[in-house]
């Protein structure tokens, strides 16, 4: 069976077209600059042959035309079939909607509830409503679902999901911990029983330009750093992680207009807002090594609020088996990887630096034989997470 998932950004495109169950990748592209009409970039490998190809300036002014491209790509001559009707289905790493939390197929009932929370997630919502529509009306005979990434996180029990607020608002508006980067855990959580027997004990720390740690017990998500929104947990690359809830109505009353506040702490905040410097973790590190103070400070801080809510979470489930390190920071960062790993040698860590700085690879152990805690890298793999629940809902009992 032949599964598509589509990654879709606010300006970019990301597919890999499965063989399940045999969890073969045929084929994958990447386009990026969506909505410009002389700039894009599009990339495509057929993983069967090897060919990969690489066009830039490209005219992608709509969604439309990049998911076109690709189709055209997988049904052409370096292609990897000969009609886009072999496609089963198509899964989507959506995010969130009223009502629903898990893996289900992309109805308009469940299309309503993404609309209900498009002010949560403006940034996500929205371009996944517009892709879904573009696909639906180009590859009508395949079935769209939608992944959610709260879908792991339904686990959590309620004295650690909900807030202390009135009760009518969960009831009414649905407010509670959701958790997000549910493809990203639950592969980590999936990688670690295959390869370990067991999670037993795990914080999952996934660190790029969204961050989130996740506790995880036997396979199963018992809490989260996101809370209601992507807004909350530790500092983003632009997004300012946890604030005191009456910061925004204070900066309104001193006369800061919402589109200005929204501004700084979704787009101005975060690792660029602290250093001054970039959103980057690359470019904060470099610059933290040329004297730049608010560089060293913006890495302090992310350091100090993973290693909280790290702490937070072993003492939840009563002791850590292991700490995980995935996403674009979390698999290359050495320098954060060893801060974060030193902090909490009080529970028994003991990092191997030769490891830690080692590049690539796959999963790999960076802490010491004798370590205590089990310190791991798992390069994220998010789209086989997708493809896996697809196909599992398609295929119920298989």
């Amino acid at each position: 069976m032949k599964i598509l998932v589509s990654n879709v950004g606010s300006t970019s495109l990301k597919f890999k077209l499965y063989d399940m169950p045999a969890e073969r990748v045929l084929c994958e592209a990447r386009i990026e600059l969506v909505g410009s009409r002389d700039a894009a970039i599009h990339t495509y490998k057929n993983c069967l042959t090897g060919h990969s190809q690489r066009d830039t300036g490209c005219c992608i002014p709509t969604y439309t035309e990049g998911i076109k491209l690709f189709l055209a790509d997988m049904c052409g001559e370096q292609g990897v079939m000969s009609d886009m009707g072999e496609i089963a289905a198509v899964g989507f790493k959506t995010v969130l909607a009223k009502g629903f939390y898990g893996v289900h197929e992309l109805t308009d009932e469940v299309l309503e509830g993404m609309r209900a929370y498009l002010k949560v997630a403006p940034a996500h919502n929205g371009p996944y409503l517009e892709a879904i529509k573009r696909f639906r009306r180009l590859m009508p005979g395949a079935r769209m679902v939608g992944v959610f990434e709260t879908a792991f996180h339904t686990t959590i029990p309620p004295e650690r999901s909900l807030y202390a607020v009135p009760y009518e608002w969960y009831e009414e508006y649905g407010i509670k911990r959701m958790g997000y980067h549910g493809a990203s855990h639950s592969y980590v959580a999936e990688t670690l029983t295959g390869v370990y027997g067991s999670t037993g004990r795990t914080v999952s720390c996934h660190l790029g330009g969204s961050c989130s740690l996740c506790a995880i017990e036997d396979g199963k998500s018992v809490d989260t750093s996101f809370g209601f929104s992507l807004q909350t947990g530790v500092m983003h690359a632009n997004r300012c992680g946890d604030l005191d809830a009456y910061v925004p109505l204070f900066l309104m009353s001193q006369g800061m207009k919402k589109a200005e506040l929204l501004d700084g702490l979704s787009r101005r905040g975060g690792l660029l807002g602290i250093s001054g410097v970039s959103n980057d973790m690359r470019y904060v590190e470099a610059a933290a090594g040329q004297g730049s103070g608010r560089a060293a400070l913006a890495i302090d801080m992310f350091v100090n609020q993973i290693v909280k809510y790290a702490g937070a979470f072993a003492a939840e489930m009563g002791g850590l088996d292991n700490i995980v390190f995935t996403g674009g920071i979390g698999e290359n960062s050495s320098q954060v990887r060893s801060r974060v790993c030193r902090a909490l040698a009080f529970l028994g860590l003991e990092l191997d630096e030769e490891a830690n700085a080692a590049a690539g690879g796959d999963i790999r152990a960076i802490s010491a034989a004798h370590s205590a805690v089990r310190a791991l890298v798992i390069p994220a793999n998010e789209e086989l997470g997708i493809a896996r629940r697809t196909y599992e809902l398609l295929n119920p009992g298989n």
